[in-house]
């Protein structure tokens, strides 16, 4: 059975393997959105870190800027950990409960 996935002005695209979610449960998407949710939250921990430092770096000593700067780095530093921690997390309960997280 093939769909056909309609365009405005008639124009339609044949998808015989059916929509990527169309049989999906909760579990399946959230498994898929996971795999790019992890990574994507590593490069902004990555970003806002560096942002950090260079503002650190370029505070030419002024406290009210290298304060800011330290409290960035520091709320970096605390969502790694939660993004660590809550990689761990789902392992756990993929093990515990034999739920594929990351498939």
């Amino acid at each position: 059975m093939a769909l056909y996935i309609g365009f405005p002005g008639g124009f339609q695209v044949e998808n015989p393997q059916g929509f990527a979610f169309s049989n999906a449960g909760f579990g399946e998407i959230l498994s898929q959105v996971l795999k790019f949710a992890f990574p994507f939250a590593g490069l902004i921990l990555f970003f806002v870190l560096i942002s950090g430092g260079f503002q650190f770096l370029t505070s030419a000593g002024n406290p009210e800027s290298m304060e800011k700067a330290q409290k960035k780095i520091t709320n970096a530093v605390i969502g790694f950990f939660i993004i660590f921690l809550s990689y761990w997390i789902l392992q756990i309960i993929e093990d515990i409960f034999g739920i594929k997280t990351f498939q």
